[in-house]
């Protein structure tokens, strides 16, 4: 994610505990991070932080990282697909938001990177196309087509091809935003070919593809029932404690039409990516914020449906400054 391997990385790794009683771990932490980085001929520093959560670890990263004017501007981290497990199903979902939201309000892009193990390797090569969704390619600054352009600058990803889909609202000038986007892309000399998907077609698009490994519709009752069942337990913990709905020590509103509506363009959205780009080396989708109030759980459900039979997709969030100009 680097041009030409320039700039500076730091590698962080967050441990939960008091640093007085984990500071000898945290030492021995560093020094297995720093030989990992060296394993993996990667450019960039070790850091180590001793917290009492990944959430107050990852609130002093965001705000002291860096020196001087010199500070990271993009924040990658893994997608948590191991979030259900019974003794983190509780603590991730919270951090995971709590992340995102620091990284908006610091102004930081995002970048989650969901089936890591599923990369290619330095021997390994992917073939087929570099798939964009976004609503406007200028709504994060061009930052996933920065990123299409340095995958494309890697050996892994070098024959491949770039596809932009547009999702257009209804009543939008399909050919109209599509011959904006063709011009903005000609201005820059990148070379791609532009798709206008617009919502009515992605209703069209909602039956399953047979390259799909989950049934995307049964995945959709699946995260129905699971988070009425969720909200239904918090309800009554609520009543039967008598106060307002909690979650992670905050209060929270639930509105089951809004998050039922939420739940379902995540499964538009997938339908339609598994649709067009099940064959495709990677899929680059803007990073949904999390939506004001609603639980952490209900996000993660969101998430998990917008990613399902997608084997190695970017989810990316930009800093609301152009990083793709005429003079990149």
């Amino acid at each position: 994610m680097k041009k030409k391997g320039r700039g500076m990385s730091i590698f962080v790794s967050i441990i939960d505990g008091d640093y007085h009683e984990s500071a000898e771990e945290a030492n021995t932490a560093y020094r297995q991070l720093s030989a990992y980085i060296d394993y993996k001929h990667c450019e960039g520093v070790a850091e180590i932080i001793v917290a009492r959560s990944i959430s107050d670890g990852f609130r002093s990263i965001v705000q002291i990282m860096g020196l001087g004017n010199l500070k990271p501007n993009i924040v990658v981290m893994r997608y948590p697909e191991i979030w259900r497990r019974e003794n983190l199903i509780t603590q991730i979902p919270s951090s995971f938001i709590s992340i995102i939201n620091d990284c908006i309000i610091a102004n930081k892009a995002i970048v989650i990177v969901k089936g890591l193990d599923e990369w290619p390797n330095e021997y390994q090569r992917l073939y087929g196309t570099i798939d964009l969704y976004t609503g406007w390619i200028l709504r994060d600054g061009g930052l996933m087509l920065l990123l299409s352009q340095l995958l494309l600058a890697r050996d892994g990803f070098e024959s491949c091809k770039i596809q932009v889909f547009c999702i257009a609202e209804e009543g939008t000038e399909a050919e109209e935003l599509k011959a904006d986007v063709k011009k903005y892309l000609y201005d820059l000399r990148m070379q791609a070919e532009v798709i206008v998907v617009t919502m009515k077609s992605m209703e069209a698009h909602s039956e399953i593809s047979p390259n799909a490994k989950k049934d995307p519709q049964e995945e959709y009752a699946s995260a129905q029932d699971r988070i009425r069942a969720y909200l239904s337990q918090m309800k009554e913990t609520a009543q039967r404690e008598g106060r307002p709905l909690m979650e992670d020590g905050r209060q929270v509103v639930v509105n089951e039409e809004k998050v039922e509506k939420f739940l379902y363009t995540m499964l538009k959205l997938n339908t339609t990516i598994v649709k067009y780009s099940m064959m495709a080396a990677v899929v680059l989708v803007s990073l949904p914020p999390p939506p004001l109030n609603h639980p952490a759980y209900c996000y993660m459900e969101y998430m998990d449906m917008l990613v399902v039979n997608v084997p190695r997709m970017l989810i990316v969030r930009g800093y609301r400054r152009d990083v793709v100009t005429l003079f990149t």
